[in-house]
């Protein structure tokens, strides 16, 4: 064991209030908007393909030239309750918004920097409207905010110099001040999110990042925190130098999910971003964006195979430079609540079915409240990948029957087969192009075999 003093604050999971109820919520929209939505990717007549809200860095645009676009900032289309009700609509149970991207530039009238909303047309406290809204909608609020700053003269990606360590400190008092100032300024937020933490110069500074996780949480009890602010005394991020998380859920999956079989996340709290295109997270407008932009089926069956590993799903939206959000966008989020109205019992309050192994078609969860020892239990099957001949071969654990089956949504029951001890049969109603789920009532098997009308034409094993 390696002796530490910024390594991780615990081994276990946290079990409070607010960390179950993240937990259980599962299902969460990532906004990304700041100034990089206004050129939208374009910078004087070049389109730049790559990333929106990497612009300033990819295009080479000086502090000068990108604090000129504060003054386009109008929020002309800007409506946060139209954002919230969507969300909502979507089956997300919260928001994680960008305060501050890597270009510096604020969302709220920060006192610390002139580089905020408070130097736009219109003056606003945009997070604050954002906070208000979201919360009057039901949903939870967390604060994604940048270490890394382009904007700031005392920013650094490494420490080579005394010069270059003084700078980094009055840079890092700096985010301290503006971190408390958020915390302070909007103490109803459940957590705080964040990013631009890969470089040396903050992964030499383990110390400011276990300090200010304390004084965040000391300002907001229960705040919950991603494993990207943290590293460690020897630079480990995410993970300490001993293996143990820090922060209070593994933030390292962006893009991409664990392997469908690899439980072994399951061991603790952890959270995927996507985006909905593989393009860019801030609002880009370009046919080149629009490659791959994920439909509705696509997000749903990636929620799924997150909640079967016991993760969280943070889906990313890019409201355009007016504040409006981009119809596409919107008819996704419905498309993707329709299916959450029928079926969001297997993914609010779910998630790994233990026992239940990864079937190829698709994913199990189950209820996180499950008693252990109740004489039944429930498992839901979301189906994503519809076998060709319309039947549906379930694998059941050992020492486990199925009872009965039934359609989310209608409740009907569905008749099923036996095929032997371990497997059994279901034929499927007509696809509609979204994954099907069905919720399975198990118990112990009452019998050897656990067989329910035994099949003669079968052998059993």
């Amino acid at each position: 064991m390696i002796p530490l003093r910024y390594g991780a604050e615990r081994a276990e999971r946290r079990q409070d209030p607010a960390m179950r109820a993240f937990r259980a919520d599962r299902f969460g929209q990532f906004v990304h908007w700041g100034l990089y939505a206004i050129p939208a990717g374009t910078w004087h007549g070049r389109t730049i393909e790559f990333a929106a809200e990497f612009l300033m860095h990819s295009a080479a645009v000086s502090r000068q030239d990108w604090a000129a676009l504060a003054a386009g900032f109008t929020l002309d289309g800007f409506d946060p309750v139209q954002w919230a009700r969507t969300a909502k609509r979507m089956g997300a149970r919260y928001v994680t918004v960008t305060t501050k991207h890597h270009d510096g530039f604020c969302l709220w009238p920060s006192a610390y920097s002139d580089f905020t909303v408070a130097a736009t047309p219109s003056g606003r406290d945009v997070l604050g409207e954002i906070v208000d809204a979201y919360r009057a909608e039901g949903l939870a609020v967390h604060l994604y905010y940048s270490v890394l700053d382009w904007h700031h003269p005392d920013w650094r990606y490494t420490l080579d110099s005394d010069e270059d360590r003084a700078a980094f400190d009055r840079y890092l008092r700096f985010a301290t001040d503006q971190l408390l100032e958020l915390a302070e300024r909007y103490p109803e937020v459940r957590g705080f999110w964040f990013d631009g933490t890969w470089d040396e110069s903050v992964k030499a500074n383990g110390r400011w990042t276990h300090e200010i996780e304390r004084l965040l949480k000391e300002r907001i009890p229960g705040a919950i925190v991603n494993s990207r602010l943290r590293a460690d005394d020897r630079g480990e991020r995410h993970f300490d130098s001993n293996g143990a998380l820090m922060g209070d859920y593994e933030s390292g999956y962006e893009r991409r999910l664990p392997a469908p079989w690899d439980r072994s996340v399951s061991a603790h709290d952890w959270e995927a971003c996507a985006t909905l295109t593989q393009a860019s997270w801030g609002f880009h407008d370009s046919v080149w964006a629009e490659r791959g932009r994920k439909t509705a089926a696509q997000v749903v069956e990636q929620l799924a195979q997150t909640v079967s590993l016991g993760g969280n799903l943070l889906i990313n939206f890019g409201p355009r430079g007016d504040g409006s959000l981009a119809p596409v966008e919107v008819a996704l989020a419905d498309a993707v609540g329709a299916w959450m109205a029928v079926n969001g019992a297997a993914v609010h309050g779910s998630g790994p079915a233990d026992g239940w192994d990864y079937p190829g078609w698709g994913f199990y969860t189950a209820p996180l409240d499950q008693d252990p020892a109740a004489p039944s239990a429930l498992v839901h099957a979301i189906v994503t990948r519809i076998p060709v001949s319309g039947l549906l071969s379930i694998e059941v654990p050992a020492g486990v029957e199925v009872r009965s089956i039934r359609a989310l949504g209608d409740d009907a029951a569905l008749p099923f087969s036996v095929l032997d001890a371990r497997a059994i049969e279901l034929a499927l109603p007509a696809s509609t192009g979204m994954p099907l789920v069905f919720a399975l009532e198990t118990g112990p098997a009452t019998d050897a075999g656990g067989l329910r009308e035994p099949n003669p034409d079968v052998a059993l094993v």
